[in-house]
């Protein structure tokens, strides 16, 4: 049975939303908030100009410059400057920052391995042979 597109996206949508409220549930204690988390991954890998975080996490550039502002003055990232272009800022982790998103994600994966737990054998079969489509889906421009 093929499902209409329109119906799997607002299908998919919700479901999305149930899995980002639970993520968010999951991690309130934490120093930071899930937006901050997500910064703090995009810089795990090194040094990013602000322009380039600004637009993978769909937002402006003053909206990513106030969570990098939030995050340095929490000593979670330190601002720098680009080695082709002294114009252009960057951020970077700190050790504490790279604590702090080490932390955050033990706790989402913990407790996603946990939910898992509650599923079938068949019912975790099904979400891993979801995973091909929805990094296909995910990576499509």
């Amino acid at each position: 049975m093929t499902v209409p597109e329109r119906e799997l996206a607002e299908q998919l949508n919700l479901r999305l939303r149930h899995v980002v409220l639970m993520l968010r549930r999951a991690t309130a204690d934490q120093p930071v908030t899930s937006q901050q988390l997500s910064v703090l991954g995009s810089l795990e890998h090194g040094p990013r100009r602000m322009t380039e975080l600004a637009a993978e996490h769909g937002v402006r550039l003053p909206t990513m410059t106030a969570q990098i502002n939030r995050l340095e003055r929490d000593g979670l990232v330190e601002r720098g400057r680009d080695g082709s272009d002294a114009r252009v800022v960057t951020a970077r982790l700190t050790p504490a920052g790279r604590d702090v998103l080490t932390d955050g994600r033990e706790r989402r994966i913990g407790y996603l391995a946990e939910r898992f737990a509650d599923l079938t054998g068949e019912e975790r079969a099904a979400v891993a042979a979801a995973l091909p489509a929805l990094d296909k889906l995910f990576s499509a421009g």
